[in-house]
């Protein structure tokens, strides 16, 4: 069948994105992705290289404790599937590339598409170049600058084409965040702050530092399961540790839940 799919391995965009527009690669919570552009750029890409219809894009990355906000707004994204492997306990990510290999082939065998573009650089995606290219499968390897010091040797020499994004091209979709200020937040409040105030500070701070894209998927996500995704869950009850200098027991938890989701609804109608 005439059809591209594109394979976004997300570790690879992240660390690589990182390191050509600041320098250095940089933790993802100093990094921001803009999900609809990045899948706009992605699919502009590969229509332009294949000269075939999108099947449709594949977003590969690790978790270790389930889905976090990004990762649902790329899910609720039209034509992206996202696919999880994990992250172990020293931060290493595991099981992406055979998830990537595995539908590569699939998708060859069943002769589902005729072009695949793989923006990565692992060489144990190779075996899924091969076998697919063995189906008829023409793959188009695309890397973030400097291409050749960021990818397998033996990857680029096995792909059909290759291609390298510089800065221009990835800056569309993703940034550095700026290092914030300290706040006097950051310490705990002093015993006549009152405490719902306190975690009503925290809760405006989280909302506020929240991408747009990311809010109607939280609260979503809060009106169906009474929960938040854990990422973000994790960053709330640590300011509100910080704020109050001690756990807070689970009154308080619901509380301060409550409250980003107030801030979260505030923003969607701003």
């Amino acid at each position: 069948m005439n059809r591209v799919a594109v394979f976004v391995d997300a570790g690879y965009v992240f660390a690589q994105g990182s390191v050509l527009l600041a320098g250095k690669k940089l933790p993802r919570s100093e990094t921001s992705l803009d999900h609809a552009a990045a899948i706009a750029v992605l699919v502009a890409f590969a229509q332009r290289v294949a000269l075939a219809p999108l099947l449709r894009v594949y977003w590969y990355d690790g978790t270790s404790s389930g889905p976090t906000a990004q990762h649902l707004t790329l899910a609720h994204l039209d034509n992206v599937k996202l696919r999880l492997g994990f992250v172990n306990s020293v931060g290493e990510q595991k099981g992406v590339d055979s998830l990537i290999v595995t539908d590569m082939i699939a998708l060859a065998r069943n002769r589902a598409i005729s072009d695949a573009v793989l923006l990565s650089g692992d060489e144990d995606l190779r075996v899924g170049v091969q076998q697919a290219q063995e189906f008829g499968v023409r793959v188009h390897l695309v890397g973030i600058k400097p291409g050749r010091g960021s990818q397998s040797l033996f990857l680029l020499q096995e792909a059909d084409t290759t291609h390298e994004w510089a800065d221009s091209d990835v800056s569309g979709f993703l940034s550095c965040k700026p290092k914030p200020s300290p706040e006097p937040l950051a310490a705990a409040p002093g015993p006549a702050a009152p405490l719902a105030d306190a975690l009503g500070v925290v809760a405006a701070r989280v909302g506020r530092g929240l991408e747009k894209l990311v809010l109607a998927t939280l609260v979503g996500a809060f009106e169906g399961s009474r929960q938040l995704p854990r990422d973000i869950d994790r960053q709330l009850l640590a300011g509100g540790r910080s704020a109050l200098g001690r756990d807070l027991d689970s009154r308080e938890k619901k509380h301060i839940r409550g409250l980003l989701v107030a801030v979260c609804r505030e923003r969607l109608v701003d």
